[in-house]
């Protein structure tokens, strides 16, 4: 009795001719579909519009200051240059994505033929896809993948841009490109991101296991720290390297909490300018820049004022002050050269203060007292040793009358006007405002770049005792003025490169 064959072999053999018929007509396809109407960019414009999520602010010497964050929607850093990826993370990419990076051109015909082989025999190989069909695919949202998978017709889209941009691109920027834009895990975008967030480092310095475990992470970039340990043990393996150390890494890069952009560098002492910076430039209606300009801050000054506020709120915090704030401004150009909008976070038991009280109005009381009376020495309605009579003073106001007061509650008759602004009377500022006039004072004010909201007669005579809402920056500003003998500019916190000349009081 003469035994039948086998009829497993001839299935697979016929499948295995299907599929490499399929595969031949997928490459007469490839071939002979149409590029879509969207064109895939050039480099220079990738790389152009890049852009972080978190922007650092630098000092006028070039010194970080403070990193904040810009975009919610995802975390990506500077864009890199290869020539600054660790050479280990390219090595562990390649093996894993795509052994013939460097040889083929765009799709790898090699491994998709390997790979419907090995459909038809049902093992198991890698993807066929490319470094650079996944690059086309980040590039263009048309070539996305669909949550329910490519049908043939995308992934021969997919393809013909996977060769359109080899005929564009270099090898280098190629991959230079994917290295800046590919997602990695969660949030992450980019290698810089990544191995910022999850290994503290820079791209450059990643070893082999940290770049394994990266390498993994694209094939899956959400997948649990078992199944990472498996890809990226598998990838050690191929470079004939231990796995011993690999579930430490993981376990230590998958516990730690998104936080400041640690490899940028720098300290933490502007986030009230910086918050400053990012709104400006957001509301100037000009695409956002992939770098800051640098600011007029020093980092000494700042870290002075922000160590002399801090001690001062320690001293007051007996009497519930747990929050100020401090601004110095060169008195020749007007930059600013420290900004500290508050400094409650860092004292026990003081809440954390979101306001910037640099820029927060607040009724500046007797600071404007100066400004009352230098307008009357510059009328020479009055000199330093003219004598004004502290005594009850009663002015007509509306319907009622204004009776202002000393804050001791007393009275010094004849006073020199030295006298008098020395000791910060209440009651000689409000004769020499009448003398003035509202008007005029309130105009000196607006004049001196105080920008008060309500006009003279809202205020009346209690305006020369600081009555109106000012900033603290618009008022050291003006007493820059005082110090410029009357010249006054406008403050900047942007280096420029150029000064706002300065203008006369009327």
């Amino acid at each position: 009795m003469r035994a039948e064959p086998a009829r497993a072999p001839r299935r697979a053999a016929a499948r295995a001719g299907r599929c490499l018929l399929a595969l031949g007509c997928a490459f007469t396809l490839a071939l002979a579909v149409p590029m879509p109407a969207w064109a895939l960019p050039v480099f220079d414009a990738v790389r152009a519009a890049h852009r972080p999520s978190d922007r650092v602010l630098l000092d006028r010497h070039g010194t970080p200051v403070q990193t904040l964050r810009v975009d919610a929607t995802r975390r990506s850093g500077p864009w890199v240059a290869l020539a600054d990826v660790s050479p280990a993370l390219r090595e562990a990419l390649l093996l894993s994505e795509d052994r013939r990076f460097w040889a083929h051109g765009g799709v790898d015909w090699r491994a998709l033929a390997a790979g419907a082989w090995a459909a038809a025999w049902d093992t198991r190989t890698r993807g066929a896809s490319t470094l650079t069909m996944q690059l086309a695919a980040l590039l263009e949202r048309d070539l996305a993948r669909p949550r329910g998978g490519r049908s043939l017709t995308d992934k021969l889209a997919q393809m013909r841009a996977a060769e359109a941009l080899e005929a564009r691109w270099s090898k280098t920027q190629i991959l230079e490109a994917y290295l800046n834009e590919v997602p990695l895990r969660g949030e992450l975008v980019g290698v810089a991101a990544a191995a910022d967030q999850l290994f503290g480092k820079h791209a450059s310095g990643l070893d082999a296991i940290e770049s394994a475990v990266l390498a993994a992470l694209v094939r899956a970039p959400n997948a649990d720290a078992a199944a990472v340990q498996r890809r990226a043990c598998a990838i050690l393996r191929e470079q004939r390297r231990g796995c011993t150390a690999l579930a430490i890494t993981i376990g230590q890069a998958f516990a730690r909490t998104p936080g400041p952009w640690r490899a940028l560098g720098g300290e933490a002492l502007a986030p009230h300018l910086a918050r400053l910076v990012a709104r400006s430039l957001a509301a100037s209606g000009h695409p956002a820049p992939a770098a800051w300009p640098r600011s007029t801050l020093d980092a000494g000054v700042q870290r002075i004022a922000l160590a002399a506020l801090r001690r001062q709120l320690a001293e007051l915090r007996g009497r519930a002050v747990d929050s100020g704030a401090a601004v110095v401004l060169d008195n020749a150009s007007g930059d600013v050269l420290a900004w500290v909008g508050s400094a409650a976070a860092p004292l026990p038991g003081a809440a954390a203060d979101d306001v910037d009280a640099v820029l927060a109005r607040r009724q500046p009381g007797s600071t404007i007292k100066p400004f009352v009376y230098s307008l009357a020495l510059e009328r020479r309605l009055l000199t330093a040793a003219s004598l004004i009579d502290d005594a009850p003073l009663e002015l007509a106001a509306g319907a009622g009358l204004y009776q202002p007061a000393n804050y001791d509650h007393a009275y010094r008759g004849a006073v020199s006007v030295r006298t008098a602004l020395a000791s910060s009377l209440n009651v000689p500022a409000v004769r020499v405002g009448a003398m003035l006039g509202i008007e005029p004072l309130f105009e000196r004010l607006q004049a001196l770049g105080l920008d008060l909201s309500e006009s003279a007669g809202y205020h009346g005579y209690a305006l020369a005792l600081g009555s109106a809402d000012v900033t603290l920056l618009g008022l050291t500003n003006a007493y820059r003025a005082l110090a410029r003998g009357g010249r006054t500019s406008p403050p900047r916190w942007l280096d420029s490169g150029r000064t706002s000349p300065p203008r006369w009081l009327d």
